[in-house]
């Protein structure tokens, strides 16, 4: 028998199949080691087969397995090829999105502990006392951790009990278990007659990728958790997708009260052995529902029933290192595999995805009505241009202090959003006007007052504040813009009584960072919650009757098509966390261009409204979903290196564009707009296109540049475009 592995290098000079001479303990999808290159290395098996295309006396032979039951299933494998060839990068990488980083090093392993269980009577000694206790002890509770027994009798004494049989060690597997103490009890809810339509439609209908357009509070977590009690029944299992780790233990604590240990959690915040312990319950069968981010669309489930895949529009479903790939597309590709649903939910869909169920390609499940037709909440605009006019130069208009006061005055609570961190946005000296920037990115440092330094925002890195100027000596120096810690502290002069909790990534550090916050919160201790865009969505706090947006129209101005989709998003989103239990919510979205239309559209909650005005303007323009933007990005230590790259592969594909002019709507090279991130200068080759036909081409062309010192990928309808 002959074993086709990939051997685990992720480097495309051996991104091909190699054949060993298999055991018969070697079977498709397990690991193995085998002897490459005069050292011995980690492969996957990919298929075994009879024979071999080569001469068989001079194959090598697989010298072990790894794992006793094969880490990877036939689905996975299939999968590997797929998204390998569809982003064009090695095996060995794509290999790797399926299994926990810790157990393909062999850093972590299952846990086991002993146990001392009393096996009968035995003769002792007059003098061992110890061992007399230890066994009356163990007469009354017949089973005993064993290293606590040897804590409590001593490990000798203890020892002797095994040896005469009077006690026996039996070994057990330790679950270690994320999130402990969230099980629970709920029933399933009698749905609405809106739910229970939308459940059977999704049932009723052809197509695998079904949408649900609902409202913010219109139920759609029921009618999720009603498909997968359906797949459960059916005995299939099921994935669901969250766009952010702040929003999982929410989602794991309502899934493990309806369905129990059935449900298993996968996402980076986890430990070592959690993440390994809850992989190795999806793997097994033990558990049937894998909850998380972007990541948990490779859970190691088979049989698979629904795939959810809950804001759908939100871009941190597509990711920004190789493989670049999207989650929806890896999602597709599983539901099309199991012969399941794919379902997207939204209550501001990306336009694209509206534009695919407009169409018909994706069924479309409207919910535009809050649960039992409770109210949206009432948006107010405040214009900050005439704040700044009364002499107002606080982060806070007249009109949000007044109904934050009167927020808490009724016992309720509030939301501050602001997607800033940080206590300023940037340092800058009032004498010659220098500004604090990284030393390895080209981007102005953030002042965190806490810790009295600052930070940057790309690479992590920390520095000292500055008492005075580098550049001419001045100790005159601003503090521009406004981040979170900012608010915070001038929340605290306004309201000294009121509590308040702050969530950004800098509050929100540890596996239960995000948990912990909004636990707090969610009981009631704390009045007012400051956050960033991870408190924007999904979350469900009834007492929330007031959200303040400040700097409503930040996002706005961003040199991206997609900036106006992305601030209705935003707005819609963070305004839905308000009144969702009986209480009328109020929103106060701040701004400085009121009349701005994306922003009336978001008032009145006129999606559809905003969408054909959106889907005209991409239309008239050629963006997409009208067309397909591709950028070639070079980066590299050396500045000259990345030049030189830049070029090579701008006239390979200006080859390209001579021949096809036709399908090419822009086409140039350029600085990227942040020049250098973590030390690395960053060029790149932008190009609209009018279809995909020459994608595979653009992929081979680029990337066949990439060389020692130098990285060149290829990004499709890039999320970031700095």
């Amino acid at each position: 028998m002959t074993a086709e592995v990939i051997v685990d290098i992720a480097n495309s000079e051996v991104d091909r199949i190699f054949e060993y001479r298999a055991a018969e303990n070697v079977s498709a999808g397990c690991r193995v080691k085998v002897p490459f290159g005069g050292r011995v290395v980690d492969g996957f098996v990919m298929r075994l087969k009879e024979g071999s295309d080569f001469d068989a006396s001079k194959l090598k032979s697989v010298l072990s397995v790894v794992d006793e039951v094969p880490v990877l299933n036939r689905e996975c494998l299939l999968l590997v090829e797929r998204i390998s060839a569809r982003y064009r990068c090695p095996k060995a990488l794509v290999l790797r999105l399926f299994l926990p980083s810790e157990l393909r090093r062999g850093a972590v392993r299952e846990l086991f502990k002993n146990y001392a269980v009393f096996a009968g009577e035995g003769e002792l000694s007059s003098r061992a006392k110890m061992q007399a206790a230890a066994l009356s002890f163990m007469r009354e509770m017949r089973r005993f951790g064993y290293t606590e027994l040897c804590a409590k009798f001593g490990g000798s004494a203890v020892a002797a009990l095994v040896k005469k049989g009077v006690l026996k060690v039996e070994k057990e597997r330790v679950a270690r278990a994320p999130y402990a103490g969230m099980e629970g009890a709920a029933p399933e809810r009698t749905l609405t007659p809106a739910q229970r339509e939308t459940v059977e439609k999704i049932d009723r209908s052809s197509e695998t990728v079904q949408l649900i357009h609902g409202v913010t509070g219109s139920g759609k977590t029921e009618i999720y958790l009603t498909l997968i009690a359906k797949a459960l029944r059916a005995g299939k299992s099921a994935i669901f997708l969250v766009p952010e780790i702040s929003l999982t233990p929410q989602m794991l604590s309502q899934l493990r009260a309806r369905f129990g240990g059935r449900a298993a959690i996968l996402h980076s915040g986890l430990s070592a052995g959690e993440k390994f312990d809850e992989w190795w319950r999806l793997r097994t069968g033990e558990a049937k529902i894998a909850v998380g981010a972007r990541s948990a669309v490779f859970a190691p489930l088979e049989n698979i029933g629904v795939i959810i895949l809950d804001e759908e529009h939100d871009t941190s479903y597509v990711s920004e290192s190789n493989p670049r790939y999207s989650t929806v597309e890896i999602a597709r590709l599983r539901a099309e595999y199991n012969g399941c649903k794919l379902v997207l939910g939204s209550a501001t869909p990306s336009v694209e995805t509206y534009l695919k169920a407009k169409t018909g390609e994706y069924g479309l499940n409207e919910l535009p009505e809050r649960i039992n037709r409770r109210p949206m909440p009432e948006i107010l605009i405040a214009d900050m241009r005439r704040e700044v006019r009364r002499g107002n130069n606080s982060a806070f208009s007249a009109v949000l202090r007044d109904e934050l006061a009167d927020c808490l005055a009724a016992g309720r609570q509030a939301i501050i959003f602001l997607n800033r961190r940080g206590f300023a946005q940037s340092v800058i000296c009032r004498e010659c006007g220098y500004v604090a920037k990284c030393e390895s990115c080209d981007v102005s440092l953030t002042y965190h007052s806490e810790e009295n330094c600052l930070k940057c925002h790309y690479c992590g890195a920390q520095y000292r504040m500055l008492t005075a100027c580098p550049e001419c000596g001045g100790v005159h120096l601003n503090y521009t813009g406004t981040g979170t810690q900012k608010v915070v502290g001038e929340l605290r002069k306004m309201y000294p009584s009121a509590r308040i909790l702050r969530m950004d990534n800098d509050t929100t550090s540890g596996k239960e960072g995000h948990y912990k916050i909004l636990k707090a919160f969610s009981e009631r201790q704390a009045d007012i919650l400051v956050g960033t865009q991870m408190i924007a969505k999904g979350h469900d706090f009834p007492a929330v009757t007031l959200v303040g947006i400040l700097d409503a129209d930040m996002s706005l101005h961003f040199s991206d098509y997609r900036s106006g989709e992305r601030t209705f998003q935003l707005v819609t989103q963070v305004s839905g966390r308000s009144g969702r239990a009986e209480e009328q919510g109020k929103v106060v979205l701040q701004t400085y261009d009121p009349e701005n239309y994306i922003l009336r559209f978001a008032v009145d909650y006129d999606y559809k409204g905003f969408f054909e005005h959106e889907i005209s303007l991409r239309k008239a323009t050629n963006f997409p979903p009208f067309a397909r933007i591709v950028r070639v990005m070079v980066s590299s230590e050396e500045e000259p290196k990345a030049l030189e790259t830049l070029k090579e592969v701008w006239f390979s594909l200006k080859e390209l564009f001579d021949a096809h002019t036709g399908e090419f709507l822009f086409f140039n090279k350029m600085k990227a707009p942040v020049k250098r991130i973590q030390n690395k200068y960053r060029y790149q080759v932008l190009m609209r296109l009018r279809s995909d036909a020459l994608l595979p081409e653009i992929y081979a062309r680029s990337l066949a540049h990439s060389a020692r010192g130098v990285s060149v990928y290829v990004e499709e309808n890039p999320v970031n475009m700095s």
